[in-house]
């Protein structure tokens, strides 16, 4: 299925959010790639008038991480952070090294693969395995 036709992009899509403002992190970057076809979710980090936006549409809340707030929109589909998981680059950094997939940012793989490895969550590992293949196979 060609990305931008995906159900939780065009959600993500369809909320107008403007491309410098945001990136897509979490298992996202995996639907991007084609190494999985079915996600729970798109977890997206925010900055400025992305972050506004999205405030604008849903009271934020404490992220479960406890480390800054987040959004929920579209029934939970897209999960809007202000900040991404402790330990990790800031939010300026994370857009700015993006990776483009059909004109949407996304966190590069192997971003996603070093916070995989540290999560003790078995989708993680799992992910984690994955992304490893992936990048194996070139």
């Amino acid at each position: 299925m060609e990305l931008r036709r995906h159900p939780l992009v065009r959600k993500l899509l369809s909320l107008d959010l403007p491309t410098t403002d945001y990136v897509v992190a979490g298992s996202g970057a995996l639907l991007a790639h084609g190494i999985r076809d079915r996600i729970g979710d798109l977890d997206v980090v925010a900055r400025g008038a992305a972050w506004k936006t999205a405030a604008g549409l849903a009271e934020p809340v404490t992220a479960p991480s406890g480390h800054g707030r987040m959004v929920l929109l579209c029934d939970g589909d897209i999960e809007v952070f202000d900040r991404w998981l402790p330990g990790t680059p800031g939010t300026d950094e994370l857009i700015a090294g993006a990776e483009w997939v059909s004109g949407i940012p996304f966190c590069p793989l192997s971003q996603i693969l070093a916070w995989k490895e540290l999560s003790l969550r078995p989708k993680d590992q799992a992910d984690a395995k994955l992304i490893k293949d992936f990048l194996r196979r070139g």
